[in-house]
């Protein structure tokens, strides 16, 4: 049924995403690769989520690299997805379904063989020679300045042709486009425009802090490591946390571009947008300055929360510090996707806890103010799967292997059939491996038992709906001596409280003077219990009422 958010331009404040990575979703053509008939033919199950929107991992022309996130056609799809027409056709289906369709937009940087670079790289003097960032080599032959990858070694690939280096923040295979020309902006508006023109109704930006590099190419200076920041840049085995980069991204020029973006969805009116920002430390003053205004981006997420941490307190710090940095900006939660570990397995202390932990995630992630993002499978409480490095397709997780493991363990194949053929997603062996341990969690294997972690997903997605304050009401932070995280959620003369144990044991909170229950709201998998003053929670415990005005 659809949400009562697709009413207005504004569904995407409060809404429900769900991540989709096709690769690993269905396979209907018999390949172990997933594919857009694939999402189109379980959209069905994602709707009975009740979630408002999904948002596509890369399906367009690439030559897979980096998974789809090195783009070698912006205006096409890659055919182990299938074709233009396959995406349409799950588009209609999906808004049929009551769900809007968020693809992702990755246009900090494009393949090696896309045809710009392809011409960029071809010698200095043709039109698109300054598509993309060159520079001369140090005196020595060496690189330009200091900045590294993400995906291991210096930011910079030496091409001898044109005898420069060129920059890539990610793969060799992955040069960065030149942002400080206009050429190269508008180029990438106008595919931004195709597929606004197909229907889509809204972009997740990939790196978005990552357009814009110093003009002056100055050096990154060693990162001074302060233990209250929120955000890391990087796993602690891979040098390109140890620098402040303060010249590799985030540069004050991207406001400008969002601010083109912007303009050019709000043309076609209806239409959202989600940033992807990591920018260590600075995330949320990041998000703060992308965010604010109504003239940039409509929201962002950090990995702020993609973290090992699952506390009161660094939940209540995170939360806190968006609120007090973006005053008229948007947030988007979420505690798993494609690049992190998934949360259960980073969260639990002992197996015997992952559904448990896995209810009281969802439940949190719900009450939160901002939109939430599911990422496939977490609504199954499926643990990260354990692969051989033989089985690894991540080039990061095998430069860094064994210190860090990669992404793969995040990606393997959607659960459906725990009796069928490589548990329904496909008729032959999978890109990655199934694990035996998902089997046992598998979609056939929750749809009927009422107490099933994906039971508890659709109860807790539908309770937020429910509730016109989890959708975009007002959050204030109780005051307590205890390690909980309280909260209450106001709009329309509704005035929700919500108390969560993040503890392994039970603990009896004290309310403020002043606060008082009138009536107990049934949460979803739960059963705390309010007497007086005093709320008693056993151990990974929630507890929701309703307060006097």
């Amino acid at each position: 049924m659809a949400s009562p958010l697709k009413s207005n331009a504004d569904w995407w404040r409060g809404a429900v995403i769900y991540q989709v990575y096709p690769r690993s979703f269905q396979d209907t053509t018999g390949d172990g690769l997933g594919d857009l008939k694939g999402v189109t033919q379980r959209l069905p199950y994602i709707a009975s989520l009740g979630v408002d929107a999904i948002w596509l991992s890369p399906f367009f022309t690439s030559p897979m690299a980096d998974m789809g996130y090195d783009v070698s056609d912006y205006c096409n799809v890659d055919p182990m997805f299938g074709t233009l027409a396959d995406f349409d056709a799950m588009l209609t289906t999906a808004h049929e379904l009551g769900i809007k369709v968020i693809i992702d937009q990755v246009i900090s940087h494009t393949s090696d063989q896309h045809p710009w670079f392809k011409e960029s790289r071809s010698d200095r003097t043709n039109p698109k020679s300054d598509w993309y960032v060159w520079a001369d080599p140090k005196p020595d032959g060496t690189a330009p300045n200091n900045w590294l990858s993400i995906f291991g070694g210096p930011a910079w690939e030496w091409d001898g042709v044109r005898k420069q280096y060129y920059m890539h923040n990610f793969l060799g295979s992955q040069p960065d486009l030149n942002f400080h020309n206009p050429d190269v902006q508008e180029a990438l508006l106008e595919t931004v425009r195709f597929w606004l023109r197909r229907g889509v109704d809204g972009f997740r930006l990939d790196t978005a802090n990552f357009y814009f590099h110093d003009k002056e190419l100055r050096d990154n200076p060693p990162l001074v490591y302060d233990e209250d920041a929120i955000g890391l840049d990087a796993p602690d085995v891979n040098p390109y946390g140890m620098q402040n980069h303060l010249y590799d991204k985030t540069q004050p020029e991207n406001i400008g571009f969002l601010q083109r973006f912007r303009a050019l969805l709000d043309e076609f009116g209806g239409r959202a947008s989600v940033g992807e920002v990591g920018d260590g430390a600075r995330s949320l003053k990041t998000v703060a300055a992308y965010t604010g205004g109504g003239d940039k981006l409509h929201m962002c997420y950090t990995f702020d929360l993609l973290g090992p941490d699952f506390t009161a307190t660094h939940i209540r710090r995170c939360v806190a510090a968006f609120q007090d940095a973006v005053t008229d900006g948007w947030v988007c939660w979420a505690f798993s996707n494609h690049d992190v570990t998934r949360h259960v397995s980073r969260f639990v202390q002992t197996e015997e806890e992952r559904e448990r932990v896995a209810r009281l995630a969802i439940s949190v992630l719900a009450a939160l103010r901002g939109s939430i993002c599911l990422y496939q499978g977490e609504e199954l409480a499926l643990p990260e799967a354990e692969l051989e490095l033989a089985d690894l397709r991540d080039p990061y997780g095998i430069r860094f292997w064994p210190a860090f493991k990669g992404r793969d363990g995040c990606r393997t194949p959607m659960v459906w059939e725990r009796e069928a053929p490589h548990a329904g997603f496909s008729s032959v062996k999978p890109w990655l491996p199934v694990p035996a341990m998902h089997r046992a969690l598998a979609v056939d294997q929750q749809e009927t038992p009422p107490g099933s972690v994906l039971a508890h997903y659709r109860q807790t997605l539908a309770f937020r709906k429910k509730h016109a304050p989890l959708l975009d009401g007002s959050m204030t932070f109780l005051e307590t001596n205890q390690d909980i995280l309280a909260f209450t959620r106001e709009k329309g003369g509704e005035k929700l409280l919500f108390v969560f144990n993040l503890r392994r044991g039970p603990q009896t909170v004290q309310l403020p003077k002043g606060i008082t229950v009138s009536e107990v709201v049934p949460m979803p998998g739960f059963a705390a219990k309010a007497d007086g003053g005093e709320i008693m929670l056993e151990a990974l415990d929630a507890f929701c009422g309703r307060l006097l005005p």
